[in-house]
């Protein structure tokens, strides 16, 4: 299908309102913690790659991009040396990159320096990695930003690309991101740059802040019920929030990018498959009883999963450990944000009252939160189960470092043997700090493994935990 240049052009200066002197409008004052890594790859980076900007529908990656359009024309960036295309557009989707590049070179000739390739929504462009690849390897006079909210984790590490773009994961708004975008500032909270470092904190300090960190709650529970996507948390009710977040985001991502972009024909099926992990969120995967439940065979059910984790929907951890025990063990599943299942469900304000549901949201989110954290540090997360039916929801490995992480969101006592799992793997793995996520204020505190052992446990309320995860991911973004 043949397109003229004359409409195609029309149609990027539409998209491109910095050529003609415009400003870049409609854009929040706000910024994602990834802006300040994102802009300095585009300013300066480290390495000569493409950056790809990965992540779920309707997480901020055009506005992240629009962003760093806005800051590079306040540095005084020719304007014309800045392109912005999103292959989402039906007729930009058609046509070649090459092309879409060579019409902006000729209409809108770039001045001298640096120019500035922002494609958003990738994975619609046809053979993108083998000419990004190209770009990159030809034209050293480019800084290249790409988005894509359904691109197959298979491309992002194929051999074409190995080390031809670096990966930024845009994960949903932290509990401290959420905080921000609704105008709630004022926490009396102190910042931490590192977890470790609140353990040395004395008794009566963690107490004082627990205390103070009560206020918290209430805007906890309305994150949890919201979610993390930033039109979901800026709507008027949470009964209009869910409903965006089931049509907008997870309904568009099974029928309508598992058919276009990974050619899905099943949709019912994985539907059916999505639906069943939203009522098990959390939980280890028994993929006999699915694959009866649902009456698929083991390879769809583990294509499936593939997929959707390929389109940012969940998270996947294998049992802690090395070898073919291990390969053989149960996956664990997270969805990647603790809203997705309340709003699948219908449940809303429901939730709140159930306390199972409650620590399934709770897990899903300070899941959520390590993972965007640490994801720098390149982590390995995994479960560990051990002898007795004992366990620790979440292992974090990175830098020599082992962080396990247990999560009790309950009005019961966070003592004693409701612990044992935590203190067995820190106890038998030589972990001097394991970290327990409680429900209660009241549970601050830090106390020992066991007598005669220098390793602690320390715990800390869910909502300053997840508070200040999103705090340090700001302030050393």
């Amino acid at each position: 299908m043949e397109i003229s240049s004359e409409r195609l052009i029309g149609i990027l200066r539409q998209y491109n309102p910095w050529w003609n002197g415009r400003s870049v409008s409609g854009l929040p004052q706000w910024q994602r913690a990834a802006f300040r890594e994102v802009y300095s790859w585009m300013q300066s980076p480290p390495a000569p790659r493409a950056v790809l900007l990965s992540g779920a529908r309707q997480t901020g990656k055009t506005t992240l991009a629009r962003q760093c359009i806005q800051q590079l024309l306040a540095d005084g960036v020719p304007p014309r040396n800045i392109l912005y295309v999103t292959l989402d557009e039906p007729l930009l989707k058609l046509s070649d990159l090459d092309a879409i590049v060579a019409l902006w070179q000729n209409s809108e000739p770039p001045e001298a320096g640096l120019r500035y390739l922002f494609l958003d929504e990738i994975q619609y462009a046809r053979d993108w990695q083998t000419w990004l690849k190209l770009q990159v390897d030809f034209h050293p006079d480019q800084r290249i930003l790409v988005t894509g909210s359904a691109t197959p984790l298979a491309t992002e590490r194929q051999e074409s690309g190995v080390g031809r773009w670096h990966t930024i994961r845009l994960a949903t708004l932290s509990f401290y991101e959420y905080l921000r975008i609704r105008g709630i500032d004022d926490m009396r909270v102190p910042p931490f740059e590192d977890l470790s470092d609140i353990a040395a904190l004395p008794k009566s300090d963690l107490a004082r802040i627990g205390e103070n960190a009560q206020a918290l709650v209430p805007f906890f529970n309305e994150y949890l019920m919201r979610g993390g996507f930033p039109q979901c948390a800026l709507v008027a009710s949470v009964e209009i929030a869910q409903r965006l977040l089931r049509e907008d985001i997870v309904d568009k991502v099974l029928k309508r990018d598992m058919t276009a972009i990974f050619g899905v024909r099943h949709i019912q099926e994985l539907e059916h498959l999505f639906l069943y992990l939203c009522l098990h969120d959390g939980g280890l995967l028994d993929m006999k009883a699915l694959c009866s439940s649902l009456h698929l065979n083991r390879q769809t059910v583990s294509n499936f999963l593939e997929l959707l984790e390929a389109a940012h929907l969940i998270h996947r951890l294998r049992q802690y450990g090395y070898g073919k025990e291990v390969l053989r063990g149960k996956y664990k599943v997270y969805l990647t944000d603790a809203a997705i299942a309340p709003s699948v469900l219908l449940r809303g304000r429901a939730m709140l009252e159930d306390a199972t549901e409650m620590g399934q949201a709770v897990e899903t989110a300070v899941f959520k939160h390590l993972c965007t954290q640490y994801q720098g540090a390149g982590p390995r997360f995994s479960y560990w189960r051990g002898k007795g039916g004992v366990e620790v929801d979440v292992i974090a490995e990175f830098g020599g470092r082992i962080m396990p992480f247990e999560v009790k969101y309950r009005e019961q006592d966070t003592r004693g043997k409701n612990l044992r799992g935590i203190r067995q793997f820190c106890l038998e793995r030589n972990v001097e700090l394991g970290y327990v996520v409680t429900k209660r204020h009241s549970d601050f505190e830090v106390t020992p493994l066991a007598p005669d052992t220098e390793g602690r446990l320390l715990k800390i309320p869910a909502p300053l935990f997840c508070y200040w995860l999103g705090e340090s991911e700001i302030q050393t973004g």
